[in-house]
C-alpha cells in the first residue's frame, strides 16, 4: 500500500529534489526510497528523535516536501499545513496512513494526501489511496510527458486515468475494497470525519489521562501537542516488563498492544482508531492495572 506509493511518488511526483521531515520509522523509509533513486537529486532530511517531531523549512530548489501526518511507530502527530515561503509550484505530500479518517485535515493544505486502509478504515493493507490536488496531477503528467522511465506498476498517470473510470491500475483484493467501503459508509452515517475525530480524541483522553495518573506508566510523547489521537505510545518504569504485560494481555484475548519492534522501548502501543470503542480503551487501562497488580 503506502510502501508502493513511496515509489510511485519517487517516479511520478518529484522532479529532482525533495525535502523530508522524519521522526520515526515510516517517514525515514520514504526519505530513503527517494535518496536511493538514481534519477533524483539528494534530498534534504530534517530528522526528529523518536517521541518528538521535525519541521519542513522552505528551501530554494526543492520541488516536493514530504512529512507524515501521524508517525505510526512513535505516536507523534503534526498538523497538515503548507510550508511558508516554499518555491511556487512545489508540492506538499502527507503520509496519512494511520491518520486519514481519524485526525482532522484541511485538504487545501496538502497536494498529496495518501494512505492505506488498514488503520482508521479498518480494512487490510496492500492498497494505496491518494487524494491529489490539480497541481499534483499536473506534475505527474509533466514528468511522464518528459520521458522518464516509470514502471507500469507505479505509473501514477495511468492510475489517475483509471480512477476517473472508477477502475484500478492494479487489481486489488476485493475484501480490502469491501471492508474499506463498509467502514467509510459507517463513519459517514455517524457524522463523517468530525465525528471520527471526536471519537479518537475521546479514546486518547482515556489512555493518556490514565497514564498521567499512573505511578508506573507515562506517555512516551512528552509534548501533549504532539501526542497522536490515533496511536498512543505508553512507557513503563523499569520495574515493569511491558513485553510481559502485552504477553499476558494477548493470552487473555486482548491483542496488539506490543510496541513498534525497532523502537526498542519498554512500552505498549495502543491503537485508537474510530472502529475502537472508547469504552474498550477504558477497559484496557483497567486490564493493564490488573495485570500489573498481579505480576
Amino acid at each position: 500500500g503506502t510502501t508502493a506509493f513511496w515509489e510511485v511518488a519517487a517516479f511520478s511526483l518529484i522532479r529532482d529534489r525533495a525535502q523530508f521531515a522524519t521522526f520515526g520509522e515510516f517517514g525515514a523509509k520514504f526519505a530513503k526510497a527517494v535518496k536511493d533513486a538514481p534519477f533524483l537529486g539528494t534530498p534534504t532530511v530534517h530528522k526528529g528523535e523518536p517521541g518528538s517531531a521535525a519541521s519542513l523549512v522552505a528551501e530554494e530548489g526543492v520541488d516536493a516536501y514530504a512529512v507524515p501526518q501521524n508517525e505510526t511507530s512513535t505516536g507523534v502527530a503534526v498538523p497538515v499545513q503548507r510550508v511558508s515561503g516554499a518555491d511556487p509550484g512545489s508540492l506538499l505530500l502527507h503520509d496519512a496512513t494511520s491518520a486519514a479518517g481519524g485526525l482532522p485535515v484541511d485538504l487545501t493544505q496538502s497536494d498529496v494526501y495518501y494512505f492505506a486502509p488498514q488503520k482508521c478504515f479498518a480494512s487490510d493493507g496492500g492498497l494505496w489511496i491518494a487524494l491529489l490536488s490539480p497541481a499534483a496531477i499536473a506534475r505527474a503528467e509533466e514528468i511522464k510527458a518528459g520521458g522518464r522511465y516509470i514502471p507500469a506498476f507505479l505509473d501514477l498517470v495511468t492510475a489517475i486515468e483509471n480512477s476517473r473510470l472508477e477502475q484500478t491500475l492494479n487489481t486489488p483484493a476485493l475484501a480490502t475494497v469491501f471492508l474499506a467501503a463498509e467502514q467509510t459508509d459507517w463513519m459517514n452515517s455517524q457524522g463523517g470525519l468530525d465525528w471520527a475525530v471526536r471519537r479518537t480524541a475521546e479514546s486518547a483522553e482515556a489512555i493518556y489521562g490514565w497514564a498521567e495518573k499512573s505511578t508506573v506508566a507515562t506517555p512516551f510523547v512528552t509534548d501533549p501537542g504532539l501526542r497522536s489521537n490515533v496511536v498512543a505510545t505508553i512507557d513503563f518504569t523499569d520495574d515493569i516488563d511491558a513485553a510481559q504485560v502485552a504477553k499476558i494481555l494477548r493470552a487473555n484475548g486482548i491483542v496488539d498492544t506490543e510496541p513498534y519492534r525497532k523502537l526498542g522501548r519498554n512500552q505498549l502501543r495502543i491503537a485508537l482508531y474510530p472502529a475502537i470503542e472508547p469504552t474498550d480503551v477504558q477497559a484496557l487501562t483497567a486490564s493493564i492495572d490488573y495485570v500489573i497488580e498481579h505480576l
